[in-house]
């Protein structure tokens, strides 16, 4: 064999599996020379007191995901039928989780509830659904994922654009390292899973220690998530879902990802929609497509309902939030007060 190739074979049989070669160059990242990326780093510069040589550095260091365009295009919550992502997050071990969770932050939550006029089985439910009680708030660097829907990602630009101005502005303001932050694809931060924009504008520094911190603070993660329903309208005691019975030939048609109060009690009844409540006749409602194994079926959801659609635009997230904290909720009581269930 020549003297070459079997250098060259030893050196192949002395490679480990699945490295790469010493000379192979890094993942490209984004090219700084674009015109949108320029405009953007001057638009940061410009409006929000950093400076262009860190936006440009820091930007240098992310890199694009091409998973996370993958993923965007095809959501979970607007691919699956209702019954599949139901049985997604409405577990038992989600469930038990979520009753534990309760207990384990008793008061805190009692605290909260009062002080928003939040019941605390939708703040329960929402960290439920959106990291499993925080544990699992993200693999994504939120860098890379914000700069690979910003620049990379055109149906939705324009606003991710904005959380990924709104992230290096909130890494300043709260002395967090924008290179080792992590999130979910979407770029969506901490336990509650706020975008950098609810971050800066929602989140409380509920245990005054000057930082509004949503890992690693139990205190600011539960008022935060309290605030945010607050802020966008919850009103206390009133309801959030009814399930309907329909007459023998309705007349009804439904926008599937409609989330907006567009009908009343009254005029659902009118096409041959019936609720399981008894509200006002001018009640403001919406009409929700909640498919089950066996065929179509609908529930109706009032102003608490849309409440929590600002937090994820999707019926089938809100309705998911309100059956987990109905689930956790019923099984609260025989704990006892802050004992384990």
């Amino acid at each position: 064999m020549n003297t070459w190739r079997f250098l060259l074979l030893a050196a192949l049989l002395c490679t480990p599996v699945g490295a790469q070669p010493a000379d192979r160059p890094p993942p490209a990242g984004f090219d700084l020379r674009r015109p949108d990326i320029a405009a953007f780093v001057s638009e940061v510069a410009e409006h929000d007191g950093l400076k262009s040589a860190e936006v440009r550095k820091l930007l240098e260091e992310a890199q694009p995901q091409p998973r996370i365009i993958e993923i965007m295009n095809r959501p979970v919550e607007k691919t699956a039928p209702w019954w599949q992502y139901r049985e997604r997050f409405l577990t038992p071990e989600r469930i038990g989780d979520g009753v534990q969770f309760w207990a384990d932050h008793r008061l805190t939550l009692e605290e909260v509830a009062a002080k928003y006029q939040v019941p605390p089985e939708y703040i329960v439910a929402i960290l439920g659904i959106e990291t499993h009680y925080g544990r699992n708030t993200g693999a994504y660097r939120a860098l890379d994922a914000l700069a690979t829907l910003a620049f990379d990602y055109p149906p939705r630009q324009k606003f991710f654009r904005g959380e990924l101005q709104e992230f290096l502005v909130l890494a300043k303001e709260n002395q967090l390292d924008p290179r080792t932050v992590k999130g979910s694809y979407a770029g969506a931060l901490g336990v509650p899973q706020f975008m950098p924009s609810q971050y800066r504008r929602y989140a409380v520094d509920a245990d005054t220690d000057k930082r509004r911190d949503l890992w690693n603070s139990w205190d600011d993660i539960l008022a935060s998530v309290a605030n945010y329903l607050h802020e966008h309208g919850w009103t206390p005691d009133a309801p959030v879902l009814a399930e309907t019975r329909l007459d023998p030939d309705p007349t009804f048609q439904i926008e599937t990802r409609n989330v907006e109060l567009n009908a009343t009690v009254e005029s659902l009844g009118a096409h041959g929609v019936r609720i399981d409540l008894d509200l006002p006749a001018d009640t403001p409602a919406m009409l929700i497509c909640a498919e089950q194994r066996d065929g179509p079926a609908y529930r109706v959801g009032f102003h608490n309902f849309y409440v929590i659609t600002r937090y994820n635009a999707s019926p089938r997230y809100a309705m998911a939030v309100y059956d987990l904290a109905q689930a956790i909720v019923q099984r609260v009581p025989a704990a006892g007060p802050g004992a384990p269930p």
